[in-house]
């Protein structure tokens, strides 16, 4: 008894530290987001003197931030809507055929989850501006959709494989064609899954910089991240305005987040073992 109680306070004492070390660097953005650039350079780890709100009306005012959440927020629900439609659709399809070639397309879709971005951005970037998708946000979205899909595929596959296949043999006696069967009776199943992958592609498409560095070329379509990078100068860098940005930048993921937190644990045990 004295040894489970010793195991579980060294284990709660274990998290702890290191939920305090995760939540570190949330805890100095935040301070650090009221201090002037004097006060930053002089004690980074003090509270500020006053909790002005200046840097924050000066990164609205500066940074057009309006329009810079509304560019992220269509990127990403074109890329969300695209990653979810396509990544269901071929991830039941696939989990339902069998034979070597659906082996073998599940089989692309994983081994393409193990190349680099950073090992095709060039070619990447070339042929979007040969499709005419550079410098548009549809365009970026359209990329987020095919970089995206095949975890989305891998996740959907295993989580099909767990739904019995007497739902989709009764729907079909009741009338029902493939299209209804995975409309009415699959997607609403998947919802456990859907919610894992929405939270995972948001803190990746919210966040993203170098994609949308590669491909945006109008300030005015500027997303969140690109936005605030121009506050960083070629000699001196605006660190209050900065951090103050990223605060309000990260305060729609972690809401989104804290909503849909509950599922992601469950889908992805359900998605990739199953």
């Amino acid at each position: 008894m004295r040894k489970n109680l010793s195991s579980s306070i060294m284990i709660n004492l274990i998290l702890t530290v290191f939920a305090i070390i995760s939540f570190f660097p949330i805890y100095m953005a935040f301070i650090n987001s009221f201090k002037t650039q004097g006060e930053i350079f002089t004690s980074v780890l003090s509270f500020p003197t006053s909790f002005s709100l200046e840097n924050y009306i000066g990164v609205f005012t500066e940074l057009d931030l309006v329009s810079s959440s509304l560019n992220t927020l269509l990127v990403t629900a074109i890329g969300l809507a695209g990653i979810v439609i396509c990544g269901s659709l071929a991830g039941y399809k696939l989990a339902r055929t069998s034979g070597k070639l659906s082996a073998l397309i599940f089989t692309l879709f994983i081994a393409s989850m193990l190349v680099p971005f950073h090992s095709i951005m060039i070619t990447l970037s070339q042929m979007a501006k040969g499709l005419g998708l550079q410098g548009s946000l549809a365009g970026l979205g359209l990329i987020y959709i095919g970089l995206g899909v095949n975890m989305a595929v891998f996740l959907y596959h295993g989580f099909v494989k767990s739904i019995p296949r007497e739902l989709e043999e009764a729907a079909k006696i009741d009338g029902c064609n493939d299209i209804q069967i995975f409309v009415r009776i699959i997607f609403p199943l998947l919802k456990p899954i859907t919610a894992t992958i929405l939270v995972l592609n948001v803190l990746w498409l919210w966040n993203d910089f170098l994609l949308p560095l590669i491909m945006l070329t109008d300030v005015n379509n500027y997303t969140l991240m690109l936005s605030i990078n121009m506050l960083f100068g070629q000699y001196v860098a605006d660190w209050p305005k900065i951090l103050a940005a990223l605060v309000l930048t990260a305060l729609p993921v972690v809401v989104f987040y804290a909503f849909f937190q509950k599922y992601i644990l469950e889908g992805i045990a359900d998605g990739a073992i199953k």
